[in-house]
């Protein structure tokens, strides 16, 4: 059995530690995370949130097991993802990749992924593709809605106990994992930002509070600063009364893609060997 970086609790054959790192502005990929922690059966979970701005202390971790949860955008993990994920380094614990994505493709995300978390240190035992409620989903243009669902989630806690299985079995092996090097060119975010209807707006603030660059600012009125916006939809999300309304033309034309040509209920994707 395993016990070199201190992966298992000698006394009970526990892993250790789950520490969650990840990405998640509008929670899909944290409740998935959290999934996959709950079949490692961990005695301990830690979770590092980098979806928010502000100083992250460069820490090294010395036990137990990394779930990395990234969005996927346009095919990619988001280049503000790795910055914050820059700050957390190892030297050769298991690392277990997820990605989330709005039903169309996860492309290269993982495998870039990948290459990341393995120049800082961790050793990629397994990887997911799941479903997540696309950013640009609406009530009138559903884009995986409700996703992930119960039957994801319960792929999810399978998957982490699958992993706690090989992990068991003394197994560190890297699994071949769906991508191409080099990744697709990335897809340039911003220069449209979500609205403020402001007959609706309460000025409650709950808008600022979520978003990962910090771009809005709420006092009299509601300020975006469109250009580094990551079109994440976190935002538009938290509104409780609708008043972050997303309807961009170039928005429109990608949900309308999107409804087209993704509409079709994918399965999550898992990669153990």
């Amino acid at each position: 059995m395993l016990s070199g970086g201190g992966i298992f609790d000698q006394e009970t054959v526990m892993i250790q530690t789950a520490h969650l790192v990840y990405f998640s502005p509008t929670g899909t990929t944290r409740t998935t995370c959290a999934q996959i922690a709950k079949g490692l059966s961990a005695k301990k979970i830690i979770h590092y949130d980098v979806t928010l701005p502000g100083d992250l202390l460069a820490t090294t971790l010395t036990e137990g097991v990394v779930i990395f949860g990234v969005p996927v955008y346009a095919g990619r993990v988001p280049e503000l993802c790795l910055q914050r994920f820059a700050a957390i380094s190892a030297q050769g614990l298991p690392g277990i990749l997820v990605a989330l994505y709005g039903n169309r493709e996860f492309e290269d995300a993982l495998v870039e992924l990948r290459d990341v978390v393995t120049k800082q240190g961790f050793q990629v035992v397994a990887a997911a593709a799941f479903i997540g409620e696309h950013s640009y989903s609406t009530a009138e243009r559903p884009i995986a809605a409700g996703r992930p669902d119960a039957e994801d989630l319960a792929i999810a806690e399978k998957f982490g106990r699958d992993v706690a299985a090989k992990l068991h079995d003394n197994d560190l092996s890297m699994p071949t994992i769906d991508g191409n090097t080099p990744y697709r060119e990335r897809v340039p975010l911003g220069g449209v930002a979500p609205e403020t209807n402001r007959d609706q707006c309460t000025l409650c603030g709950k808008c600022a509070a979520v978003c990962p660059t910090g771009v809005i600012e709420v006092s009299e009125t509601v300020l975006t600063n469109a250009a580094h916006c990551v079109m994440c939809c976190a935002c538009v999300k938290i509104c409780e009364v609708d008043a972050r309304p997303f309807n961009h033309p170039r928005i429109e034309e990608r949900r309308a893609m999107l409804l087209q040509n993704c509409s079709k209920p994918k399965a999550p994707t898992l990669f153990l060997v």
